[in-house]
């Protein structure tokens, strides 16, 4: 007694939130089906609030039905690899059949109008042909009525227009010069008659069907210039009626045509010739007075076929075929129907070859392949239902497992008892979880170098010369693009002055220390021994007083730049004494395989004076005025490989327009399908922009390297240093 008082106490309570909402509102609806009944406005007015009311209920009911499959029914990976394979598998299928039943339809339709179109198309065939025989025929009968005194014809041309019935109510008509033959015995109205478009074909031949005031014609017109100039036409037409339309549609089904333009299009030039301008009775405007008569008044012929199978259904297909307008030769389109069914079209198409043994068991096995393909198809989606059983375990252990790793518990690993690639993935996944603990600690770490690799770019940036500046008689320009993030290429600019007086602060420069190198390797060992060449070098010139000299040349040397009014570049003014320094410092500071390339210069701004001595660099180029080459190549072995080592020296004087081109490998070793850059290509550059300035020679040196190199990666480092007399 108590369970039922607490039963009744709680009772049923609706749905709340939009459950409920739908519930309410369906519940009115429900009510509305029978108040809509009651009679007069009351259920009129009850009507409209059903129709608000449904549109409501349907706001309503369809986002709380996809809230529903979402939660419900798609939440498990069962149901839904159900419903992707009923998408993927079935749902195809079913549009595949759509649009072949679609697509057969059209065929049909399209079949059927074809059909229609070539009986119409046979029959004005034969009528041309018939045409043809005949016009010479009548010709020679006209020429010869001029001798007759009576001017009597043959019976079967007279009575004006020369009317003779064949078969299908066929008329020929006989025109001179696009006058009826006797126009003083013709008898009442003539079908037709002979425009003045039709007086002179292009071609001498038309045929198709025209639209002469109501009726519908099967018209041909053949035309022959008779030897005294005049043009003989011979018009044999055939009314558009139901036994022409039975004519068409045996065999197909009923056929109708309708005797109503729906639209026209410009004359066509090449079937007639320019008409007479449009009266205002055109064929649109009568087309619009007759429309409710055509509509009413079509053209019919043939039966509906009988339905030969409960899939023979109906096939009713609408389409236009051209027409002709017989008073002003436009050409437009009237609709034609066609009501037919596939058994028909399927005997029209295949004919006699229908019959037999062999097309009974070529139907007994369609069929067949129909019953196993949905055979085949339910066996599918049984097995689809049981193998998803067996992956919602799998993955219902990869989802809980990657809940754990997003908590960051790396030490959790799935059990795993079978044998196929969900197994082997939960295996994959155990192995992930360890791989994924050594890339964190892998990633911190190339963070680490990515950050140091960073710093040593702005390092190294800062080690070429920031902004070059051009002596009065010589213009400077230097370039390095790494092909790594760093570079082993060197170069680098020393401007020398004249000894400071009286404290005045603008010195004016007395020449200029070139360096260009490049070091053993590619990467950071490169470029660490790059800085280290580039500090050495740097410090010989700032530091010379470190220079190993007797003291007799110290003061050789301390007196000469008293007397020039320099600081120190008279001790740089020796590149093969530098160069035999550094060999020193560098062989006793490095490992045993690093070694450099350096090509050392001095260039005196008063003499024009190029003091150079070069350790192993490819050698510097100097392109004369007068395009003569002189390569700079003399020096030594390359610097840090051995010690002890000496250098030789050179000198020249550079002349007005003369360029120093120096590089390193990069620029003429990349190679391609032709072979290396080199060279030549390099000096054929340089000497098509030698008159530009030296910015826009190093731009277009780089260009064509970039289009020698392609879409292949950069090999080498890339450096040039371009020097010029002003």
């Amino acid at each position: 007694m108590q369970t039922q008082a607490d039963a009744g106490k709680k009772g049923w309570r609706p749905p709340s939130g939009l459950a409920g909402a739908a519930f309410w509102l369906a519940s009115w609806f429900c009510l509305l089906l029978l108040l809509r009944l009651l009679p007069g406005s009351i259920g009129t007015f009850f009507s409209i609030v059903q129709i608000l009311v449904g549109i409501a209920l349907a706001c309503v009911a369809i986002p709380l039905a996809v809230r529903i499959v979402r939660r419900k029914m798609l939440w498990s990976l069962r149901n839904k690899l159900v419903v992707t394979y009923l998408l993927i598998g079935l749902a195809p299928v079913i549009l595949f059949v759509t649009l072949v039943l679609i697509s057969a339809y059209v065929a049909a339709g399209q079949f059927s109008i074809h059909l229609a179109d070539s009986r119409i198309q046979e029959e004005l065939n034969q009528m041309a042909n018939e045409n043809s025989h005949r016009i010479g025929h009548l010709a020679q009968l006209v020429q010869s009525r001029q001798a007759l005194p009576n001017g009597d014809l043959p019976a079967d041309t007279a009575n004006g227009s020369t009317t003779t019935r064949l078969r299908l109510h066929r008329d020929m008509a006989v025109y001179i010069n696009g006058a009826p033959f006797d126009p003083t015995r013709t008898h009442g109205k003539m079908p037709l008659g002979l425009p003045p478009w039709a007086t002179e074909l292009k071609g001498h031949q038309f045929q198709g069907l025209v639209i002469d005031g109501d009726d519908l014609y099967l018209t041909v017109v053949d035309q022959e210039r008779m030897n005294d100039g005049r043009m003989i036409s011979l018009v044999d037409s055939l009314i558009v009626d139901s036994k022409v339309m039975d004519m068409i549609a045996s065999g197909l089904g009923r056929t109708q045509i309708f005797a109503e333009p729906l639209g026209g299009s410009e004359p066509d030039s090449l079937n007639a010739v320019p008409s007479t301008p449009r009266p205002s009775g055109s064929i649109r405007a009568r087309a619009r007075e007759r429309v409710r008569v055509a509509r009413q008044a079509a053209i019919v012929g043939g039966a509906q076929p009988p339905k030969a199978s409960l899939i023979d259904t109906q096939v009713h297909f609408l389409s236009t075929i051209g027409v002709v307008d017989w008073d002003t030769g436009e050409h437009d389109n009237i609709p034609i129907k066609v009501d037919s069914r596939p058994s028909q079209l399927y005997y029209q198409l295949f004919g006699a070859s229908l019959g037999g043994i062999v097309t009974s068991a070529y139907r007994v096995g369609l069929i067949v392949l129909c019953v196993l393909f949905a055979l085949i198809e339910l066996l599918a989606l049984v097995m689809a239902i049981r193998l998803s059983k067996t992956m919602t375990a799998s993955v219902s252990d990869l989802y809980d497992a990657t809940l754990r790793i997003d908590k960051g518990d790396f030490n959790h690993r799935i059990g795993v008892t079978r044998e196929d690639q969900l197994a082997e993935l939960s295996r994959s996944f155990n192995k992930m979880t360890l791989s994924l603990q050594r890339l964190l600690i892998e990633q911190k770490e190339k963070e680490r170098l990515q950050n140091e690799i960073s710093i040593a770019q702005e390092v190294q940036a800062n080690l070429f010369p920031r902004q070059i500046r051009s002596l009065p008689t010589l213009e400077l320009h230097g370039i390095c693009r790494p092909a790594r993030s760093v570079s082993g290429d060197y170069y680098d600019f020393l401007i020398f002055h004249e000894e400071a007086h009286n404290g005045v602060p603008d010195r004016r420069e007395t020449g200029v220390g070139i360096a260009i190198g490049d070091i053993s390797g590619k990467g950071i060992s490169a470029a660490l021994l790059m800085a280290t060449l580039h500090s050495a070098v740097r410090a010989y010139r700032f530091a010379s007083e470190e220079l190993v000299f007797s003291e007799s040349a110290v003061e050789g040397l301390l007196a000469s730049r008293d007397e020039k009014g320099g600081d120190c570049d008279e001790l740089f003014q020796s590149p093969g004494r530098i160069l035999s320094l550094l060999n020193r410092h560098l062989y006793r500071s490095t490992q045993p395989e690093k070694y450099a390339t350096l090509f050392l210069a001095h260039y005196d701004a008063d003499s024009s004076m190029l003091t150079y001595s070069n350790a192993g660099q490819l050698p510097p180029l100097v392109l004369g005025r007068d395009n003569v080459v002189r390569r700079l190549d003399q020096g030594g072995t390359v610097v840090g490989l051995m010690d002890g080592m000496s250098y030789e020296e050179d000198r020249f004087q550079m002349r007005s327009g003369d360029i120093m081109v120096a590089y390193s490998d990069g620029v003429t070793e990349p190679e391609n399908d032709f072979g290396e850059f080199g060279e030549e290509r390099l000096m054929e550059v340089v000497s098509r922009y030698r008159d530009q300035p030296l910015h826009v020679i190093s731009s277009q040196v780089m260009q064509a390297l970039d289009a020698w190199i392609g879409a292949e990666e950069q090999p080498d480092d890339i450096t040039l240093v371009l020097a010029r007399q002003v």
